[in-house]
């Protein structure tokens, strides 16, 4: 039976010192251990991920036999990524070496997210394209899979098929947690209902598997290029390249999570779906677990424009402070 928790606040909206709106949710920081250090709201109530179940899903894609050529390759496996130029140039090349093309592809044709590349688009009369849309990269790496373990291309999105099959118990199995719901996600493919705690609990175990794992490599490739994760101008690319060490994978409709190895993870759901909060609450996590403010300083108020200036801002509350 579906319900719907009663989540604290955790995001406060202020203009000209008037509190204008709130954004209730849950957020949960683990330690190194992946034991519970902070929790707000229902942490253990499944929610969908969205996106944020991509570096957890790129494993399963590796166990399933992918062999990517590059690192790059691979942070584009477990990407959300702007569609610009570089983004799709990478993912025609991943089709390209395993015979395929773009339609193959499940994920629906879309227009550039990066705003400069799209406006281009737009002047040009060009027409959405599936190596356009944000999740091409994971969608290139899971019929590259299909294709090395000699699984049919056709029906990769059906949750019967092997891979689908694959990627449903790697989820179940980081998060120490089975799979509460199977939906369809934005774009097209499978998306697996988890608790927040397990969520944070998958993307920890791969900031702190052993270098040279199946798990560590998508770690270390999503840091290592985190332009390719999502692109110019996005938080998760910044974030990455402002904070050692991080892994960070938002997804859609609020939710976030980050993971620090040696220190702990980070994930939260703003239950209204709110993409603007989502960043201050994660640095309020990030703080708990020792994350320097002069390296989150960008993320922990969002400013509020009025006219020609900056009347506000958006802030975590004070309860989810450390």
């Amino acid at each position: 039976m579906n319900f719907w928790p009663d989540n604290p606040v955790l995001v406060e909206v202020w203009r000209s010192g008037f509190l204008e709106s709130v954004h209730r949710g849950a957020l949960v920081v683990l330690d190194a251990d992946g034991d519970v250090l902070f929790a707000a709201g229902a942490i253990d109530q499944p929610i969908l991920p969205r996106s944020s179940n991509k570096p957890v899903q790129a494993t399963a894609m590796l166990a399933s036999g992918w062999a990517p050529r590059s690192t790059e390759e691979l942070a584009i496996g477990a990407a959300s990524h702007n569609g610009e130029d570089g983004h799709r140039e990478l993912v025609a090349g991943m089709l390209a070496a395993v015979g395929l093309e773009p339609e193959h592809l499940g994920c629906p044709p879309a227009l550039p997210m990066h705003e400069p590349t799209r406006a281009r688009w737009l002047a040009e009369g060009r027409a959405p394209e599936r190596l356009a849309m944000n999740c091409s990269g994971k969608h290139a790496a899971m019929v590259s899979a299909c294709v090395a373990a000699g699984w049919p291309v056709e029906g990769y999105l059906e949750r019967g098929h092997p891979l689908q099959q694959a990627i449903e118990a790697r989820l179940a199995e980081t998060a120490e947690h089975p799979v509460a719901a199977v939906v369809v996600d934005g774009c097209g493919a499978p998306q697996h209902a988890l608790p927040l705690s397990g969520l944070a609990r998958g993307v920890l175990s791969l900031v702190q598997a052993p270098e040279g794992s199946q798990e560590r490599s998508v770690a270390d490739a999503m840091r290592a290029h985190p332009w390719l994760v999502a692109g110019t101008g996005r938080e998760d690319t910044e974030l990455m390249q402002a904070v050692p060490g991080l892994l960070v994978k938002g997804g859609a409709d609020g939710v976030h999570v980050a993971a620090v190895p040696g220190r702990g993870a980070v994930a939260l759901k703003l239950d209204d779906g709110s993409e603007r909060g989502r960043t201050p609450v994660l640095a309020a996590g990030l703080r708990r677990l020792g994350v320097r403010d002069d390296l989150l300083a960008p993320w922990l108020l969002t400013p509020v424009s009025g006219g020609d200036g900056v009347v506000g801002e958006i802030r975590s509350a004070a309860s989810v402070n450390a």
